[in-house]
């Protein structure tokens, strides 16, 4: 069907604009009633997260969104772009999109007058009704309400005519929506001028005041600590949000993994890839750790892109023993989580001592998933045939560089095994190398093995005495 192209048109289509927030209500309760899933790719919020921000839209309110980083607050804020309508008309030429059967700034007052029922319009796309700020302390009222344009004061206009006003990011967000990241980061004066525009609907510049009525939906995103009274926001625009709503991490182990999967980079030789469930679920568990350990600061959150990045990094030096030594996969083990250190301590805030206890605290964090993981595993198996073959033995060496041929040569004397590489469904060399580090490491945890860490190898041996 051929679009309306001037305002006569859009009016004998009987197209009628209502506002932007009725217009995601429309069709959010569209898809409730279908039964279609709001924010497809947002994992874990499903049942505490996303239900309020429903009843956010269908109460018309605008939204803030409380959380540590790494929480999903921008990818929500962009995810409302799919509840616009795919098309708008708007005046043809506005800088604000204003609406062809209600103008408000003067210029296009001034062309429907002008022009009357001819009066061309545009259609945009619901990709273009989106903006997004990221608030620091240097963001101006220019940037985001506008600044007088010394162009368009040369060319006659007076200071006190909308016309000559060089519009910011939140007027150019009419009748869209408008995103804020960290909110609190704005100075006051700015705060104070963002406030006046959402509630009062009056844009102040230079002192100079302009009526414009602006359809905006407004969404930001704050840390906790930061908005509070006692923080860097200033009470009357707390005050203007109608619903305040707290994000979180996964709160399962399933969830981060479904995340992991999802965001992580991917690459042509992932048909070479081969990951045990037991490693993905290590690496999400060390970020659950982390989130829990005293000596990392709680406020600052730890991000689910340490959960992604450590991934991405254990299977890389997967995939770099499989390249140098010519494997016929790429399994990851337990000796390839060394290489996280990189993708974590760059994350996570330690308290106390700082930087000097984070290799230390990361192992520990380590040890702390993978013990977790192994019991999951390997709760009430019996061991003691497999731990008798250490007795007099000189034990197991592993390395992150060894062939997995090597490990079976190894342990090929080892009684009980086959049914341990059978559980962990290992029946590749290299899958049986990163089978045998899990259960070896799950067996030093626990107490049951001794490890010594020699120049590139880890030797597993029996306790002593």
């Amino acid at each position: 069907m051929k679009r309306p192209e001037t305002v006569s048109e859009l009016k004998d289509s009987g197209l009628g604009a209502g506002t932007v927030k009725n217009e995601i209500r429309k069709n959010l309760i569209a898809r409730i009633r279908s039964g279609e899933r709001l924010f497809p790719g947002i994992i874990g919020l499903e049942d505490t997260v996303i239900p309020q921000i429903e009843n956010a839209i269908l109460s018309g309110q605008d939204i803030v969104l409380l959380g540590e980083r790494g929480q999903a607050k921008t990818r929500l804020m962009r995810a409302l772009i799919s509840l616009l309508d795919e098309y708008i008309p708007v005046l043809a030429g506005c800088e604000i999109r204003d609406d062809p059967l209600s103008p408000i700034c003067d210029r296009c007052k001034k062309m429907l007058a002008d022009m009357g029922p001819d009066t061309p319009i545009d259609w945009v796309h619901r990709e273009h009704r989106y903006n997004e700020k990221l608030a620091t302390p240097d963001v101006t009222i220019a940037d985001l309400i506008g600044e007088v344009d010394p162009i368009k004061i040369a060319e006659g206009r007076y200071l006190s005519d909308s016309g000559a006003i060089h519009f910011g990011l939140i007027p150019r967000s009419n009748r869209g929506i408008f995103a804020l990241n960290e909110l609190p980061d704005l100075a006051e004066k700015i705060q104070v001028g963002l406030f006046n525009v959402l509630e009062e609907r009056d844009v102040q510049i230079r002192g100079f005041s302009f009526r414009l009525p602006l359809d905006v939906y407004f969404i930001a995103s704050a840390n906790p600590e930061d908005y509070t009274n006692r923080g860097r926001i200033i009470t009357p625009l707390k005050d203007r949000f109608g619903s305040q709503v707290r994000t979180h991490y996964p709160l399962f182990r399933e969830d981060e993994i479904t995340i992991m999967e999802q965001e992580r980079r991917t690459f042509p030789e992932e048909a070479d890839m081969d990951v045990p469930s037991y490693m993905k679920e290590i690496v999400a568990e060390i970020s659950r750790q982390a989130r829990i350990h005293s000596e990392i600061d709680q406020r600052s959150g730890v991000s689910v892109r340490v959960s992604i990045h450590n991934m991405e990094n254990v299977l890389s030096n997967a995939l770099r023993r499989h390249f140098r030594l010519g494997e016929g996969s790429a399994v990851p083990r337990i000796t390839d989580l060394e290489f996280i250190s990189a993708s974590t301590m760059g994350k996570i805030e330690i308290e106390g001592f700082g930087d000097a206890l984070g290799e230390s605290l990361l192992q520990e964090l380590v040890d702390r998933a993978v013990a977790n993981v192994f019991e999951a595993y390997w709760n009430g198996y019996d061991f003691r045939p497999f731990l008798g073959n250490f007795r007099d033995s000189n034990g197991v060496v592993v390395s992150e560089m060894m062939l997995g041929s090597e490990y079976e040569r190894q342990s090929v004397r080892f009684e009980g095994l086959d049914d341990i590489h059978a559980r962990l469904e290992a029946g590749t060399p290299e899958q049986k190398a990163s089978s045998l580090e899990f259960v070896l490491e799950g067996l030093r945890i626990r107490g049951e093995l001794e490890k010594e860490k020699m120049d590139d190898t880890v030797r597993y041996r029996a306790r002593h005495s």
